[in-house]
């Protein structure tokens, strides 16, 4: 995590300054602050344009019952390209540019899938009794399998409580 961290916020910086340094002596300083302006005004409504289109997916999604999970991976890529081209520069306004184009995103994302793994026994509910004990109930498995079977059982299996409070002081 800390070679993560000294890479964001040490290495970027000086590459970014560096670059900056050349296109400057290549265009002229207002040239480049122009550009530098001007791309992160273009990357901001691009990436407003997509967000909204992202969130409106993610909304059809679960209005229709579906965990919109890629809609949520697109909106984190998307987020981390709105830091990168307000962030002023050209490698940050290029990195965060190429995220704004579905098919690094789709790419990325399907690397990102490939390293993450679900497992099957963790698909178990748990439920809180109000007195700070939690119970576990395995829905997936057989309940021969479930090592807690028959030692800890919720007191109001099956029924919802409800209920209104006061806090006098």
């Amino acid at each position: 995590m800390f070679r993560l961290l000294f890479v964001f916020f040490i290495i970027i910086p000086i590459i970014e300054i560096i670059v900056l340094m050349q296109v400057g002596a290549v265009l002229g300083v207002w040239p480049t602050i122009g550009i530098v302006i001007l791309t992160a005004w273009i990357g901001a409504k691009y990436v407003r344009q997509q967000g909204l289109a992202t969130l409106n997916s993610v909304q059809t999604k679960m209005a229709q019952g579906q965990m919109p999970s890629d809609e949520i991976v697109t909106g984190l890529m998307l987020l981390v390209a709105g830091v990168m081209l307000v962030t002023p520069g050209f490698v940050t306004d290029f990195l965060g540019l190429s995220l704004l184009i579905p098919a690094v995103r789709q790419a990325i994302a399907g690397s990102v899938k490939s390293h993450i793994t679900t497992n099957s026994a963790s698909q178990q509910s748990f439920q809180f009794n109000g007195q700070g004990n939690v119970y576990e109930h395995d829905d997936v498995s057989d309940q021969q399998d479930n090592p807690f079977q028959g030692h800890i059982q919720p007191p109001n299996k099956g029924k919802t409580l409800d209920g209104e409070f006061e806090r006098k002081d």
